[in-house]
């Protein structure tokens, strides 16, 4: 299935529109709360309470909310959740001068109540679709979410400094509200017959059938500690070899550029290995390119490194999706998606910690090569225990005998 049959499936446009107006607030969210109380008496120091409180609102909710999604109440429950987000959002934008109280609150409720939309779209998207189809339509999503990534901070920074401090957030909340009702005329998902079409057996109980995903949400989380050293340590890198701190934005959105690309190319053709061979494959090689960026001299350098891990990391994020809907039963996949957002932001969040304390005693590049290291501890740790998962199917027949 080529790139232009699958966008003339039913139902793909109308999809790729809904998730355009679901991941944008997401993607605007953390730096729009900075920017709505920039000029207040908080300052910065709100700011980044406000933007910790989204996330904590995400990782909190995303477990739960998700366990909701299945069978005929997915698309109404991701309605729902979007349209909190939404009053969530609206509220923000006018409570720029609210009691700092009230600001976390909303903070944590607009990260809270539409943080299933991820692992809720990415299912409907999957049921969607023949089976030959998934990688490629996952490598669409994938780069829908890195190119929504790429523009939404100068979005933001437009928004704040063109109209009003609130403006971000009042765009964010208009795309909410629409991507809920959209998602109500999104096709349903038969998660019954693809159960049925993937050949799986009478499904274990719901706790046991998604704690199975480990390996899956672990390779996540390293994905994550990856991503979150790339993005924090890189300015305190710049500065530290006597480049201009403001060349960081450019290198990021290079980063994400390199990303759509990879993501394309991924999808574009069909590549040795199963999913979960190929993530471990690519975490790895993502992992020693940015290792780079400690190492290769100059701006130049720096560029090179991030522009070689962007290339691989739609790649890790697509074959990663692939792994979980290996290991989770088809009418659980929405809850095992919102599950691995859940855990990608508490990778991010720990590293993002870790590497303040390595930054406030060694070198930015000591901080770059030690979250490289984390990354690759945590996918030993999954590979091993996908290579115990494996070694175990393959005894099971002989040990029915």
């Amino acid at each position: 299935m080529g790139y232009r049959e699958l966008l003339g499936r039913p139902g793909i446009r109308p999809w790729l529109l809904v998730t355009l107006a679901a991941k944008l607030p997401v993607a605007m969210a953390p730096l729009a709360l900075v920017f709505l109380v920039r000029e207040t008496s908080g300052g910065y120091t709100l700011g980044a309470v406000l933007g910790g409180a989204y996330v904590v609102g995400e990782v909190v909710g995303a477990p739960l909310l998700g366990a909701r999604l299945h069978g005929a109440r997915l698309r109404r429950e991701l309605s729902l959740g979007l349209l909190g987000g939404a009053g969530a959002f609206a509220g923000l934008a006018f409570c720029h001068s609210a009691p700092p109280a009230l600001a976390v609150v909303l903070a944590f409720l607009a990260g809270a109540a539409p943080s299933a939309h991820a692992g809720g779209l990415r299912a409907l998207l999957v049921a969607a679709v023949p089976e030959h189809g998934v990688a490629r339509a996952l490598s669409v999503e994938t780069t829908l979410s890195q190119a929504i990534w790429a523009v939404a901070p100068a979005a933001v920074a437009f928004l704040a400094l063109g109209a009003a401090p609130g403006a971000p957030l009042g765009l964010a909340a208009c795309c909410a509200a629409l991507a809920a009702a959209g998602v109500r005329m999104l096709p349903a998902a038969d998660t019954d017959g693809e159960q049925a079409g993937r050949g799986a057996a009478e499904p274990p109980s719901r706790g046991r059938a998604l704690a199975a995903g480990w390996p899956v949400y672990l390779t996540s989380a390293a994905a994550m500690a990856l991503l979150a050293t790339a993005e924090l340590v890189l300015p305190a890198l710049l500065e530290s070899r006597g480049l201009p701190v403001s060349w960081s934005g450019p290198l990021l959105t290079v980063f994400s550029v390199a990303s759509v690309v990879g993501g394309l190319l991924y999808g574009a053709r069909r590549w040795p290995g199963g999913p979960r061979a190929q993530s471990l494959v690519l975490l790895v090689a993502m992992a020693a390119f940015v290792a780079l960026i400690a190492v290769l001299p100059g701006l130049v350098g720096i560029a090179v490194g991030l522009v070689l891990a962007g290339a691989f990391k739609s790649g890790v994020m697509v074959t990663r999706n692939l792994s979980l809907r290996e290991r989770v039963p088809a009418g659980m996949l929405a809850a095992g998606y919102s599950l691995m957002y859940a855990v990608q932001g508490v990778g991010y969040s720990l590293t993002a910690s870790l590497t303040a304390v390595i930054l406030a005693n060694a070198e930015p590049g000591t901080a770059v090569l030690c979250g490289a290291a984390l990354t690759l501890l945590l996918t030993l740790v999954s590979a091993s225990a996908e290579y115990r998962s494996h070694g175990a199917q393959l005894e099971a027949p002989t040990d029915r005998l």
